[in-house]
């Protein structure tokens, strides 16, 4: 009878490790996962993507010329506007997406609630006041940041802007860079400044976006959106 029972602790040793380890593997990947909560002429991946489709991490996500996608994470939720594609993650306990190309607008809830990077920056919500950020890729090196609500920062590495409620900023990646400071007009007349440890240079400007950036966060506060 030695055997059997020794059979039968080894069994429910192996279904108790195995039902904690799912547990883990579980509570680890929801941070990662989204909901598509709105879809016109997106894709998840290859597919085209539709209202409740799970995002995964490691997911990529893009929309046609004229389409748009929305998805919900948690305390966040993730625009995207025509010709724009970002790459789904997660970054330590919060969901996170890297923008390669065209715009992103997103509210949060919280500090936590989400990050976005683009290139070698990262931009989150500052405080743990709803906050609505929009970022538009110019080029590789080049980013344009906007907040409308709250207030954001922008990371590269160690050196960190903080972006207050109704400003945006031009970001430029490489502080070597040759700008073209002889024509004040293209940086909202002013000049360039580098950040504090020489990590990017930014301008201050002010555009259009902002009225967007606000009717998406009303839309998405309204009692009739999911």
């Amino acid at each position: 009878m030695a055997r059997p029972r020794d059979f039968l602790r080894t069994a429910c040793a192996v279904l108790m490790s195995c039902s904690l380890l799912a547990t883990t593997n579980s509570g680890a990947s929801a941070v990662g996962l989204g909901t598509v909560v709105y879809a016109d002429r997106a894709h998840v991946g290859r597919a085209q993507a539709s209202i409740g489709t799970t995002i995964f991490s490691g997911d990529s996500l893009d929309t046609e010329k004229l389409g748009t996608l929305q998805v919900r994470a948690g305390a966040a939720r993730l625009m995207l506007s025509g010709e724009s594609r970002v790459t789904w993650g997660a970054e330590a306990s919060m969901p996170a997406a890297t923008l390669t190309s065209g715009t992103a607008t997103f509210s949060t809830a919280n500090s936590k609630a989400f990050a976005l990077h683009v290139a070698t920056a990262v931009i989150r919500p500052r405080g743990e006041e709803p906050t609505v950020g929009s970022v538009a890729v110019l080029s590789p090196k080049e980013l344009a940041v906007h907040c409308s609500r709250g207030a954001l920062t922008l990371t590269v590495i160690d050196d960190t802007l903080e972006i207050p409620e109704g400003t945006a900023y031009h970001i430029v990646l490489d502080p070597n860079a040759n700008l073209d400071t002889d024509n004040p007009k293209a940086w909202g007349n002013q000049q360039p400044r580098k950040s504090g440890r020489n990590r990017f240079v930014f301008f201050l400007i002010f555009f259009a976006a902002a009225a967007t950036a606000i009717a998406v966060y009303e839309a998405w506060e309204s009692p009739d959106k999911p």
